[in-house]
């Protein structure tokens, strides 16, 4: 008698054939064993007042619910002048969505739905771009062509972005390399998108049209924590310059990953760069697995040509069934249709990604192409089984179900049910192959899912509606003089301030060097105890407070003048800062009150040491204790908080200690 199949036994012992390990354990010779290669693209939003090919507001957003009118719109395939449908194309034409976007009046005109030609280039937007492109070292082009690359998701309503290169060939320092940057260029940001249920997807048009820079790197990235820091880097680079948004959503990271034997995946939407690392290693060891599957399925089926699922429309009574995803469609009169994929037994459990198996892929393809809400398969491997043994059966029966076989069972809609069915053998014929080249979104925590189909190289041509711009050397060179100090020098001065270097991140992320060197210069305090209080104060403090408005920085400066200036020991500072940051428009008197500062002389304070001493050796019989020191400081502390230095006081208080002792 055979075993009974075991999917989370078959899960576990699929990732060990893997050989997945978690990223805290994974070293470079373990990325370099798998020839992991990536590349990075990373998006940036630029700092106008207007958007780039009209004259609309850039940076004003709508509540998402706030509109004035609806938009309606399909996409649909053309020819390109080689005569060929783009694959993203054909997909996204599958899908039969309805496109519709939101429009608020005041944020959008009659270029972004595609009713009128472009303005003329932004020329702050392309002036940005050309001094953000010198800061990386490339090589500035004579002439700006626009050109158009294809968007067939609805994100554009004209399914194109007008995007054009400003520099070529730079590079960016990393701590144990330089990598080289490919292009940088400048570009129209996408609409926001709102919701992508069933056939409708619907868009907000107020972010459109903001001009951003795309910066690409050679994939040149060979471990995750590579890919994460070029992303660091870029970003520093990109705020250092001033002329960059920031916040949530002005910056957005993609990542081509591949690894030997795999195909370049790009991982879209990457909204936090310290989640790189996670999603890149995650991706390199999915691709490990489906090279596995591919090994596994060429073993098993001699002639893949001839391979072919088996679909039939359960008839069999299934009312007492209790998985409701399964009683809802059966309410809505839908299809309930199953699916035997010969030879398959063991690949739908086959592990991908953590939590993540082959049948997850499948999951996600009926998702976008065929428009089928999660969840919408079960499967013979699922780790909660749905059908009992009886439907099992029959469902067996059904299909002629061999016992190397899997079975899917899908519901969806009868005019959904051939893209379903298309959609799935395709997905199983691709396992063959091994990784297809897909895009893939970014989830929190730290996998991925599939997104669309990888574009092709021809999804670029030229703008007819936009004539070359020429860029004159003398305009680059005045911009050239006019550039930020250099990320590598601005480290190299951290580095002499003797500044910690877990400051060095927060500093270079927020662009607060201009103001760590005011506050040494003009306020004559120690660069060390400067950058610390920015990169470990300020960052602790962030960490641990939403501020209702955005923090301005500026404000730190001038609690250290305010202080200095009434003579108040900064020790205090750090109690302050705290109810500053979650409070920016309070006075700083009223801070000192909230804190309890009372003036008071330094002898009132330090003659209080021998009585507090006595004290303590009448209440525990002990002296010259570090509780005893621990005891007079918590005593003084607040006493002597804005009026002598903390570190003095500590002094004068060990000092009394030891003449006791002697």
């Amino acid at each position: 008698m055979n075993k009974k199949f075991d999917p989370k036994q078959n899960y576990a012992k699929s990732m060990k054939r893997v050989g997945y390990i978690t990223r805290d354990k994974a070293t470079s010779k373990d990325y370099a064993k798998m020839g992991f290669k990536s590349g990075l693209e990373v998006h940036q939003q630029l700092k106008t007042e207007e958007k780039l090919f009209c004259r609309c507001p850039a940076g004003k957003y709508q509540n998402l619910q706030d509109y004035d009118a609806e938009l309606i719109r399909h996409m649909r395939p053309t020819l390109s002048e080689m005569g060929t449908y783009d694959g993203t194309a054909l997909m996204e034409f599958r899908t039969r969505k309805n496109i519709v976007y939101r429009i608020k009046n005041e944020t959008t005109c009659t270029y972004e739905v595609d009713d009128t030609p472009p303005f003329k280039i932004n020329r702050e937007a392309l002036e940005y771009a050309i001094e953000i492109s010198l800061m990386m070292h490339q090589n500035v082009v004579g002439e700006l062509h626009i050109t158009r690359k294809q968007y067939l998701d609805g994100s554009i309503p004209t399914g194109f972005q007008r995007t054009a290169i400003v520099g070529i060939e730079g590079e960016i320092p990393l701590k144990h390399k330089n990598v080289r940057i490919i292009q940088l260029s400048i570009e129209e940001d996408a609409c926001r998108e709102v919701s992508d249920i069933g056939h409708e997807r619907v868009y907000t048009t107020d972010r459109l049209g903001i001009p951003l820079i795309e910066t690409v790197t050679y994939p040149e990235l060979l471990t995750p924590d590579e890919v994460m820091e070029a992303g660091q880097v870029i970003r520093f680079i990109n705020r250092s310059s001033g002329k960059v948004r920031v916040g949530i959503g002005a910056g957005r990271q993609d990542v081509n990953v591949s690894i030997t034997g795999g195909t370049r995946v790009e991982i879209k939407g990457v909204s936090r760069i310290k989640r790189i690392a996670k999603l890149t290693h995650n991706e390199a060891f999915r691709q490990k697995a489906l090279l596995e599957i591919k090994k596994e399925l060429c073993e098993r089926i001699k002639d893949l040509n001839k391979w072919k699922p088996n679909f039939k429309a359960i008839t069999f009574d299934i009312s007492d069934i209790e998985y409701q995803p399964i009683k809802e469609a059966m309410d809505k009169s839908w299809k309930l249709i199953a699916c035997n994929l010969p030879d398959f037994k063991g690949i739908l459990s086959f592990f991908l990604q953590p939590g993540k198996t082959f049948a997850d892929e499948l999951e996600g393809r009926l998702k976008v192409i065929a428009c089928l809400e999660k969840p919408n398969m079960v499967h013979s491997e699922d780790m909660n089984p749905v059908f009992n043994e009886d439907m099992l059966k029959k469902r067996s029966k059904l299909l002629r179900c061999g016992d190397n076989d899997a079975q899917i069972v899908f519901w969806a809609p009868e005019e959904d049910v051939k893209t379903a069915k298309e959609t799935m053998e395709e997905r199983c014929r691709m396992a063959f192959e091994g990784v297809p080249n897909e895009t893939r979104k970014a989830l929190d925590d730290g996998t991925t899912i599939f997104e669309r189909v990888l574009p092709g190289a021809d999804r670029m041509y030229p703008d007819t509606d936009s004539a070359p711009i020429p860029i004159k050397d003398e305009d680059i060179k005045e911009i050239g003089k006019m550039l930020p100090v250099s990320l590598k020098k601005r480290m190299e001065q951290l580095k002499k301030w003797q500044i910690p270097e877990d400051c060095y991140y927060y500093i270079l992320r927020n662009d607060l060097m201009p103001l760590l060197e005011r506050i040494i210069k003009e306020l004559k305090v120690s660069p060390k105890w400067a950058g610390t209080l920015l990169g470990h104060k300020l960052k602790h403090i962030e960490g641990q407070h939403n501020s209702s408005v955005p923090f301005e920085y500026e404000l730190v400066y001038q609690l250290i003048e305010f202080l200095q200036k009434e003579q108040i020991d900064l020790d205090i500072l750090y109690s302050m800062l705290e109810i500053l940051y979650t409070n920016p428009h309070i006075e700083f008197e009223s801070i000192l009150n909230l804190v309890k500062f009372e003036r008071r002389k330094k002898n009132e304070i330090l003659n209080d040491i021998p009585s507090l001493h006595s004290m303590f050796e009448e209440l525990s019989g002990k002296t010259n204790s570090s509780a005893e020191m621990k005891w007079i400081m918590g005593h003084l502390r607040p006493l002597a908080l804005g009026n002598i230095p903390l570190n003095e006081l500590h002094q004068a208080v060990q000092q009394d200690l030891q003449g006791d002792e002697l």
